[in-house]
């Protein structure tokens, strides 16, 4: 078992199929020789039964007459079968060119057999013709007087040659058939075991960092199917590798420019080159700036870790319309500060199944998003709307706007649609990335709608809470 199990796939179905192929041909003998012992034989008994009771219906009694052997001789020469009628088994020699004991023809066991009106079947060697039989013994019955026997036979020879020819027939077409099975076996074989190998090879070179490499799809079948998968597989392990490798380059370049500024401005204070108080200020504003920055990006990164992990939720029935309210309270100086109008269209009926600290951490990104892009005098809107099984909050801003492009990177860790003046806002370009994870935590989805020069919409579905 052990070495069966250490051989390849390949060599595995082959074996298989050729060991079933080699049962097939033994099964196959084992049928042909049961239908020769079990029914050609019991036919041929069948067969020489029916004969020989046609021919014992014409015997109608008495002493055994002319005319009743001359039917019988008649019979015998056109039939097939071998026909000897006896007029008592002690007078056997009579009927034939030899001389024989009256006894090798019928015991006395059978002679009592056929005295009691049954017949005798006879098969294998029979002394009496030197040769292996199939034959029947009919007796000719005179009220309780064995006046005669019918014996009928086949040389069994005849019988078994057709046995012989059916066996080397099987013999001969089963090796063929098994040659020829092997052989188309071992290309079925190789036409499944081929494809397997050249994954199992692609899949060695993934593991060893080559992402770029394919296996060629030639079937629709489940193989192609699984080829179609690994490629898949392939290209998403690619993809996944070269934002891992954006994302730390990104992680790096975020970092580093905050981090000179520190130093920079640190060392300026430590060398005492910056005298002056109001400059000393100056510069330790810009180094807690800068440090809050750092602080806001390492905060972020450590959510959307956790997010996208297996963050527990603390879900709760809670009131969407309530949360809107609350968390807009927090925003009202800055609307004030930048002259934009709010405009809130709120169902304070709809009840939301979610973690209302996560949710309201959705609302703060999207909101300092619209805030961040829409000018002074611009307008923000937040509305509900009841889409059972789902609440639909929409949140919309007379921005700037975003171009396709940038559309459909939205969620990309470290992307900000307005790069050339992204220090500026303050953003760390994870916000939507966290708002992405958060809704999907919570069985949600969300969607952009955005033009340039005409403010974004955010379309945000969440479950309503299901009482029964």
């Amino acid at each position: 078992m052990k070495q069966f199990n250490s051989l390849s796939l390949q060599q595995k179905l082959w074996l298989t199929i050729s060991a079933f192929l080699v049962l097939a041909v033994f099964l196959l003998y084992i049928v042909v020789v049961y239908i020769y012992e079990n029914i050609y034989i019991a036919n041929v008994e069948q067969r020489l039964l029916h004969e020989g009771m046609n021919i014992a219906v014409k015997y109608k009694g008495g002493a055994l007459t002319d005319s009743f052997r001359d039917t019988v001789s008649v019979i015998n020469d056109v039939s097939d079968t071998e026909i000897v009628l006896v007029n008592n088994p002690r007078e056997l020699s009579a009927c034939l060119p030899f001389e024989v004991d009256h006894h090798s023809i019928i015991s006395e066991a059978e002679r009592q057999q056929l005295l009691a009106g049954k017949t005798v079947t006879k098969k294998g060697y029979e002394q009496t013709f030197d040769r292996q039989i199939v034959g029947v013994i009919i007796p000719l019955l005179d009220e309780h007087r064995l006046m005669g026997i019918l014996y009928l036979y086949v040389p069994l020879a005849s019988i078994e040659d057709v046995l012989e020819r059916i066996q080397t027939f099987v013999m001969i077409g089963g090796m063929l058939f098994l040659f020829v099975t092997v052989f188309v076996g071992r290309k079925i074989a190789m036409h499944f075991t081929k494809p397997l190998q050249h994954m199992q090879q692609a899949a060695y070179r993934v593991s060893q960092g080559d992402f770029s490499v394919q296996v060629d799809v030639k079937t629709e079948d489940e193989i192609g199917q699984l080829a179609k998968a690994f490629n898949q597989m392939a290209h998403a392990l690619a993809k996944e590798d070269e934002r891992k490798k954006e994302f730390l380059a990104n992680v790096s370049h975020e970092l580093r420019t905050p981090l000179s500024y520190v130093k920079g401005y640190s060392e300026a204070l430590l060398d005492g080159v910056v005298k002056e108080e109001a400059q000393q200020k100056k510069y330790m504003k810009l180094i807690y700036r800068e440090a809050s920055r750092m602080q806001r990006l390492v905060r972020d990164l450590l959510d959307l870790a956790q997010l996208e992990g297996t963050y527990p939720l603390e879900r709760t029935p809670f009131s969407i319309a309530q949360l809107i309210e609350e968390t807009m309270e927090k925003y009202e100086p800055m609307l004030q500060e930048k002259e934009i109008h709010l405009c809130i269209d709120l169902d304070h009926d709809l009840i939301v199944d979610g973690d209302p600290d996560r949710i309201e951490q959705v609302l703060q990104n999207l909101l300092d998003n619209a805030l961040r892009y829409t000018p002074s005098g611009g307008t923000i809107s937040l509305r509900t709307v009841n889409k059972h099984p789902m609440c639909e909050l929409v949140i919309s801003d007379s921005g700037q706007g975003m171009s396709k492009e940038d559309m459909e990177r939205l969620g990309e860790r470290f992307f900000r649609a307005d790069r050339s003046r992204s220090r500026k806002h303050g953003g760390t370009g994870l916000g939507i990335a966290i708002v992405k994870q958060i809704v999907k935590l919570h069985g949600g989805s969300i969607r952009f709608e955005s033009e340039q020069g005409k403010g974004t919409t955010v379309h945000i579905e969440l479950p309503l809470y299901d009482e029964s």
